[in-house]
């Protein structure tokens, strides 16, 4: 199984920071990757946003064109993840969850399970707050509160924070690095988190298999059952077609 070193490695590499002394805007933003894509099938604005905030220790795909890594955003259970987990070992691959406050107290025996298979934990907040609409100390307190939580009763020390709602702002950005995180967005994501309105499997693993690129970092949510089903199968395509997972 890949170790959360390697993913560290990969993660880290994506944005090398210089720190920048002018003060932050505070203007908020919507992320998004965009439908433009480069010679490399990479979506635009993913690379442009890692080109730009990558002083802030902010990506949204890595440099490294021969891995796509799998995140799950984790707001609450609906029952798939630990079928997801099953489908990880069984394909020896890892995947890092972003965790809000509210899953990481609910949900001990799923994240206790994630650190022990080898997978990588992330910060989603601990209300899942809109970052830029907070204050400065507000900000640290959603994102810190949530870091402890995990830290004591976990034993693990989370890197890396995914803004809630992709809605982000320099000042915030500024923000979660002074919290000594990395801000991980993504490079492709479907709308898949639709409980009552799930995408047809077969058209969800060809449009994720066609979106692949190297360096992708691909968002999906736990709560979809359709993920869940075409998982195994989507490692395999990907796999297929040279990529590491």
């Amino acid at each position: 199984m890949k170790s959360i070193a390697a993913v560290t490695a990969i993660l880290t590499a994506a944005a090398i920071p210089s720190y920048a002394v002018y003060a932050a805007d505070t203007t908020k933003h919507g992320y998004g990757q965009g439908t433009s894509v480069d010679e490399k099938n990479r979506p635009s604005d993913a690379v442009q946003f890692t080109r730009q905030y990558g002083d802030y220790d902010a990506c949204a795909i890595s440099e490294d064109e021969k891995r796509i890594i799998i995140t799950f955003d984790q707001g609450y259970e609906n029952g798939y993840t630990s079928q997801i987990l099953d489908t990880l070992k069984e394909k020896d691959a890892t995947a890092v969850f972003f965790l809000t406050g509210d899953y990481a107290k609910k949900e001990e025996s799923l994240v206790k399970r994630m650190i022990a298979e080898g997978h990588t934990l992330g910060n989603h907040g601990m209300t899942h707050a809109s970052l830029p609409t907070l204050s400065h100390d507000e900000a640290v307190e959603e994102i810190m509160s949530l870091h402890n939580y995990v830290i004591n009763n976990y034993g693990y020390e989370m890197q890396y924070f995914r803004f809630p709602c992709g809605e982000y702002s320099e000042d915030s950005l500024q923000t979660v690095q002074e919290c000594n995180y990395k801000t991980v967005f993504w490079s492709y994501a479907y709308v898949d988190w639709q409980t009552d309105k799930q995408p047809d499997p077969a058209e969800s693993l060809s449009k994720l298999t066609k979106s692949a690129h190297g360096g992708e970092i691909l968002l999906l949510h736990s709560v979809s059952a359709t993920n869940a089903a075409i998982l195994g199968d989507l490692i395999d395509e990907l796999r297929a077609n040279g990529y590491t997972v």
